[in-house]
């Protein structure tokens, strides 16, 4: 760490943002194998959350490597790297006081763990898309297993770069049994069972 940081306090904090905002700030933290829903639902929860007149942000992984994380490849230590920037993005907009969505495969639980700390007790929301892997791979939406198999591209998860599945997710989906408006009613009632939501 940088020598001779001082943090500096702001007048309006995280609970004067989310009163403003009307709402209680959390992160609905998405993981699973590629083709497993994430993204799908993760635009599915924040459309629905948007009409209901809430304030979101949604984080996909594709798109932070065009930017903030464009630098990283995917080897293990990069991984973990991914992981660390987007926890602390995902922490600085939930004190903004939005609702944050991040959709990111996030393979190892030690990573989900580190950016289950940033935040207080219950505002961690781990949503596992616990999609089975031949559905996933029947998908491929992106073409990436085909690739995977082929020897095209390594340290692909699922193939031959482990996922560590959650051990005690506070959300399960299956999108091979679920459609997305289940899905999105599952998360919507979480939401609203934790007080996180109110409508």
């Amino acid at each position: 760490m940088a020598e001779n940081i001082v943090w500096h306090h702001h007048k309006i904090g995280r609970a004067e943002r989310s009163l403003n905002k009307q709402q209680r700030p959390c992160l609905l933290w998405f993981t699973g194998l590629s083709g497993s829903g994430k993204s799908t639902i993760a635009n599915a929860l924040d459309v629905a959350l948007h009409q209901r007149g809430y304030h979101t942000f949604l984080l996909d992984g594709d798109n932070v490597r065009h930017g903030l994380c464009r630098d990283l490849g995917f080897s293990d230590a990069d991984r973990v790297e991914n992981i660390r920037r987007i926890g602390e993005v995902s922490k600085l907009f939930a004190d903004a006081g939005l609702i944050v969505l991040s959709a990111f495969i996030s393979p190892f639980r030690s990573d989900r763990r580190m950016v289950r700390n940033l935040f207080p007790a219950g505002e961690f929301i781990e949503v596992f898309m616990d999609t089975p892997l031949t559905v996933c791979e029947a998908r491929d939406p992106k073409g990436l297993y085909e690739k995977a198999r082929s020897g095209e591209i390594k340290d692909f998860t699922g193939i031959d770069s482990p996922y560590e599945a959650p051990e005690r997710p506070e959300v399960r989906l299956d999108t091979s049994e679920c459609s997305v408006d289940d899905c999105v009613d599952q998360l919507v009632d979480y939401l609203l069972q934790q007080g996180l939501i109110s409508k």
